[in-house]
C-alpha cells in the first residue's frame, strides 16, 4: 500500500509530497525547511531514498539538493535544466524504480516551464497518483508569463497540451497531487478543491474543458501580478541553495533598534494589524503573522535590506524566520521579543486609527482632507471600486508615496490585511493614516462603489 502525504506551506500556497511504501519514500518539491518533510518520513520509519523536482521553482527557494545530500537520496531533476550542482538528469518517458513496489514515469509536462516534468506514480500494477507540480491544478493550471513576455505565448499553448497528454495517459482514478495552487501566485487562477483525480479534472479544469484558444485567451486575461522576489528564486535554485540556518538570532535593545530603523533597515512587527495599530515603536513595519506574511514582506522590501523581527514570543519570530528562508532571506538582522513598551526603550509609542467601511462612509460626508487609497490588486478594483479614490496595487505602494495626495489616507484592500501593511508603511514615512480594518464586501453593502457598467470616475495614481 502506498501512503502519500502533503506537506503543506500554507504562506506560500504550495505543498511538498511524501510518499512511500512502508519501507522506502520518495519527496517531491520539497521547501527550504525539509525537517518538515524528514520528521514524517521518520515517524513512518521510513528512508528517503528519492527525492524528485518537478521544475525550477519561482516562487521558493527550493530545499531539494540540501535535503538529498543529507539523506544519501538521489536528486532528480530535469536534464535540460541548467543548474551549477550535480543531480541526477532525468528525460520524458523514464521509469525510475523506488524500492522493490514503487516505479516512477517521467513526463515532459511544459507550460509553467519549458522543462516541467511531472511524475506518474505506479504501484502494484495500477497507476496510484501522478505528482503535477506547476502543471495540472485543481480546476487550472501554473501560470504561464514567469519567465518573461516573449515566452508567455509559447508557453500557454504548451500547458494547454500538457494538460491533454496527463489526461490522455492516466486513468480517470488516478489522484493528482500538484505543488501550486493553494494560494500561490503560481498559480493561474484560484484552485479549487483539497483534493483531485484525473478523472475530476477532465470535468472541471477549463484547461480539459475548454479548446486551446478559449484556454489561451481566458487564462492569459485572468493573469495579473505576481511578487517581485520571484526574480530571484530562479537564480538561487539554479545554483544550488544549502541546508537553512534556523538559529535564533542576535538580540537587539531598544537603542540597536532605534539604529536600524534610522538607517533604512526594515524593523517588522510580526504582531496583529489590530494590536500594532494601538500602539508600536515609531518607524516599524507590520506583516503579521495571521496573514500572508512572507508573500508580502518579500514583494515590498527593496531586495538585501536587512529585517529585524519583532514577536510577542520567540515563538513567534522562530516562525517567522523559518517562513523568511523559504524566499531567500536567509539571517534576521536581529530580533526582539515582548511588546512595543519593550521595544521603544522609554519612547512614545506611535499608534493609528482604525475604522470600518461604514466610518469611512460617514466621514467622506464631512472631511475634505481625506483621501481614499484602495490597494487591491488590478482585477480586484475592476470588479468594484469607490469613485473617487486613488488606486495603487499594494506592492507598488513603496515606489509611489510621492503620487499619494496630501490628506488624511484611509487605507482599505478587501479584508483588511493589506490595507494594515500600507498603513504601517506611510505612518512610518510620516503620513497620518486610517486603516480600514473591514471586508469590501460591507462597502457594496453601503453602496460606497461603483461596478465595472457605471461611468467611472475613480483616479489611478
Amino acid at each position: 500500500m502506498i501512503t502519500v502525504l502533503p506537506v503543506e506551506t500554507p504562506g506560500l500556497g504550495d505543498r511538498t509530497y511524501l510518499a512511500h511504501d512502508g519501507s522506502v519514500a520518495l519527496v517531491v518539491d520539497p521547501q527550504r525547511d525539509y525537517d518538515r518533510v524528514t520528521a514524517p518520513a521518520a515517524a513512518a520509519g521510513v528512508r528517503i531514498t528519492h527525492v524528485f523536482e518537478t521544475h525550477i521553482h519561482n516562487d521558493y527557494v527550493t530545499g531539494g539538493l540540501a535535503l538529498a545530500r543529507e539523506v544519501g537520496a538521489q536528486y532528480l531533476v530535469n536534464a535540460d535544466d541548467e543548474v551549477s550542482y550535480e543531480r541526477t538528469r532525468v528525460r520524458d518517458g523514464q521509469v525510475i524504480e523506488v524500492g522493490d513496489t514503487m516505479r516512477v514515469r517521467v513526463i515532459h509536462t511544459p507550460g509553467h516551464t519549458h522543462t516541467h516534468l511531472s511524475y506518474a506514480l505506479e504501484a502494484g500494477g495500477e497507476q496510484v497518483a501522478v505528482f503535477t507540480g506547476g502543471s495540472l491544478l485543481y480546476g487550472t493550471t501554473g501560470r504561464p508569463d514567469l519567465l518573461g513576455p516573449e515566452h508567455t505565448d509559447t508557453l500557454v499553448r504548451a500547458q494547454w497540451r500538457s494538460a491533454h497528454r496527463l489526461a490522455g495517459e492516466l486513468p480517470d482514478e488516478t489522484a493528482v497531487y500538484p505543488t501550486h495552487g493553494f494560494g500561490s501566485f503560481c498559480s493561474a487562477t484560484q484552485a479549487t478543491g483539497p483534493a483531485s483525480t484525473i478523472g475530476r479534472e477532465k470535468r472541471t479544469n477549463t484547461a480539459l474543458t475548454d479548446d486551446e484558444e478559449a484556454y489561451a485567451e481566458r487564462l492569459l486575461a485572468g493573469l495579473d501580478a505576481y511578487p517581485a522576489y520571484y526574480a530571484h528564486m530562479g537564480p538561487a535554485n539554479s545554483g544550488g541553495p544549502g541546508k537553512p540556518d534556523l538559529s535564533a538570532p542576535s538580540v537587539a535593545d531598544p537603542a540597536e533598534l532605534r539604529r536600524r530603523i534610522e538607517a533604512g533597515e526594515w524593523v517588522v512587527d510580526l504582531r496583529d494589524r489590530t494590536a500594532f495599530a494601538a500602539g508600536h515603536l515609531a518607524g516599524s513595519l507590520n506583516f503579521g503573522l495571521d496573514g500572508q506574511f512572507v508573500t508580502y514582506l518579500g514583494w515590498l522590501i527593496p531586495w538585501g535590506t536587512p529585517v529585524t523581527l519583532l514577536g510577542g514570543s520567540a515563538e513567534d519570530v522562530a516562525e517567522a524566520q523559518r517562513e523568511l528562508v523559504r524566499i531567500g532571506i536567509d539571517r534576521p538582522a536581529a530580533t526582539a521579543t515582548g511588546g512595543p513598551g519593550d521595544w521603544a526603550g522609554g519612547e512614545p509609542l506611535a499608534s493609528y486609527e482604525r475604522a470600518a467601511f461604514g466610518d469611512l462612509k460617514a466621514a467622506l460626508g464631512g472631511d475634505d482632507d481625506l483621501v481614499v487609497l484602495d490597494v487591491r490588486r488590478n482585477q480586484e478594483r475592476d470588479e468594484a471600486y469607490i469613485p473617487g479614490s486613488v488606486h495603487i496595487p499594494v506592492h507598488e505602494v513603496p515606489g509611489r508615496i510621492e503620487e499619494i495626495p496630501a490628506g488624511r489616507v484611509w487605507v482599505h484592500c478587501a479584508g483588511g490585511y493589506r490595507a494594515g501593511v500600507v498603513a504601517a508603511l506611510l505612518h512610518a514615512r510620516g503620513r497620518e493614516v486610517v486603516a480600514v480594518d473591514d471586508s469590501f464586501d460591507n462597502a457594496l453593502g453601503l453602496n460606497l462603489c461603483a461596478l465595472p457598467s457605471d461611468n467611472r470616475q475613480e483616479t489611478n495614481a
